[in-house]
């Protein structure tokens, strides 16, 4: 008997172990991605792509975010040595409003390439 209900709840296990896994799925999708307009703008679009899906941000700036690299040249590597190189990587921040209620949305761009999405403060006018 025992196991006859096992064997009844089954599919219902299997329908909420999905929807769990949907909901997970969802939000790892959410995490990554803006929603605008009906599509999706992910990491790895180009700034062309996001202004189709997404239009102008409410706000645009630059910086400079400082990398380092390390190479060697032939006297120093002969002497076991490396030089490191500070170098400057361009990135453009576009921030966008997508609405009551939700987080204003910040994209970062390197080499014009969609590289993070952050997320501020609660939109609340």
């Amino acid at each position: 008997m025992h196991l006859t209900n096992v064997m009844d709840s089954l599919p219902r296990m299997r329908a909420a172990a999905a929807l769990v896994l949907g909901f997970a799925l969802s939000a790892s999708v959410s995490a990554q991605s803006l929603r605008c307009k009906g599509d999706f703008a992910e990491i790895g679009n180009s700034k062309g792509t996001i202004l189709q899906k997404c239009g102008e941000p409410v706000l645009k700036d630059s910086f400079c975010k400082s990398a380092q690299q390390s190479t060697s040249n032939a006297p120093a590597a002969a002497a076991g040595a490396s030089v490191t190189i500070n170098q400057c990587v361009n990135v453009d921040e576009w921030t966008y409003n997508p609405g009551y209620g939700q987080f204003m949305t910040m994209l970062q761009f390197e080499a014009g390439e969609l590289k993070r999405i952050s997320y501020g403060d609660r939109v609340t006018r």
